[in-house]
């Protein structure tokens, strides 16, 4: 949903009339989160401005203004609500995006306590504040870190064991704890580029056209619309592929109704891999509800990076699993439709299943 008309996702004086007080509402309404930073709240009966997801009790809509910003909000006479902070967002996402900076930098990964302190929040409040804002606690991040630098690692070449210790791991023990079943197949594996795994694959007809399903033991770890066996090879070029089979006839209708109705929830599971950014902004999508959508500014924010737009666009476009992991609900800050690996038109089909519904 665009709260703004036509704009760029930096709010300059020239664009601060555009916002549309119909869209507001509606996510004033629904206490939407994503729409937290995009503007401001004001009640004409009590003096106060508030986030859109403020959570106190709503008042008329007659009684209510919308503008850009807190300073816009205070220049109209207004004050900030001491529920919802509105003056504080700012800082949260400062603080969310410093610690994620700590996280990517250090060496061994600081403790909460060191990590709320160096930001300046109590530990329980942060650590509430960082997964709101990721998806994902900061150990967990942490941990997503760690893996992929044991991955880059085996992917250049290294022994499983320099990968292990060079990425911070304090013993073998703890990597194969939570690395391993992160990469999706043993270390050795992954450093010869998946060689040993197991990989099943079918081709199933959907209403978008012929859909590739693959899947490991683990789960789904590729799905794509007209793609064969030798894209396939491609992106798995030393694992062992093996076309259709029993084992994969329950998931493939299983992926086939996902697609059929995206509105619904499917706990399919999955074993794709990523970054801890790209990671980080695989969960946010799955945040997003079916039929809703969000600019790549507002995913970069739900991820803690608010300044990472460009990186988030190309962490939709690493999305191994299209449809689960939802990044058709992703558009352009004016609303418009905006790119899609699998074709304009099957995003647009997506959406429109979804709002139907």
């Amino acid at each position: 949903m665009s709260y703004m008309t036509p704009m760029s996702d930096a709010i300059d004086p020239a664009a601060r009339a555009a916002i549309d007080p119909a869209a507001a509402w509606a996510a004033f309404e629904a206490r939407d989160r994503a729409a937290d930073g995009r503007f401001v709240v004001a009640v004409r009966t009590t003096g106060i401005y508030c986030k859109p997801s403020c959570p106190a009790r709503h008042p008329r809509r007659e009684n209510v203004s919308f503008h850009a910003g807190p300073a816009e909000a205070l220049a109209a006479g207004y004050r900030a609500c001491l529920r919802c902070r509105p003056d504080e967002l700012g800082r949260d996402r400062t603080a969310v995006a410093d610690a994620i900076a700590l996280l990517e930098t250090a060496d061994e990964a600081p403790s909460l306590d060191q990590l709320a302190a160096r930001v300046g929040y109590a530990p329980h409040h942060f650590h509430r504040l960082f997964k709101r804002a990721t998806g994902i606690t900061p150990a967990a991040y942490a941990r997503a870190r760690k893996a992929h630098r044991a991955a880059a690692a085996l992917a250049d070449g290294a022994s499983v064991t320099e990968a292990i210790y060079d990425s911070g791991y304090s013993a073998p023990s703890r990597f194969y704890e939570h690395a391993a079943p992160r990469l999706g197949m043993s270390p050795s594996a992954w450093s010869r580029g998946g060689a040993g795994v197991t990989i099943r694959w079918t081709i199933a007809s959907t209403s978008l056209g012929p859909l590739l399903i693959a899947a490991t033991d683990r789960g789904i770890c590729r799905l794509a619309f007209e793609e064969d066996g030798a894209n396939l090879r491609a992106c798995f070029p030393a694992a062992e592929l093996i076309a259709g089979g029993e084992a994969l006839s329950d998931l493939a209708a299983r992926v086939i109704a996902a697609v059929e109705s995206p509105d619904r929830n499917h706990d399919l599971p999955l074993d794709v891999r990523g970054t801890a950014f790209q990671e980080a902004i695989w969960q946010a999508l799955r945040t997003i509800p079916p039929g809703e959508t969000r600019s790549y500014a507002q995913l970069a924010a739900l991820a803690g990076r608010p300044g990472a737009v460009r990186a988030a666009g190309t962490a939709c476009g690493a999305n191994h699993v299209p449809v689960l992991i939802p990044c058709h609900r992703v558009t352009k800050s004016d609303g418009t439709i905006g790119g899609y690996a699998h074709g304009p038109e099957r995003k647009q089909t997506l959406l429109e299943r979804e709002r139907k519904r």
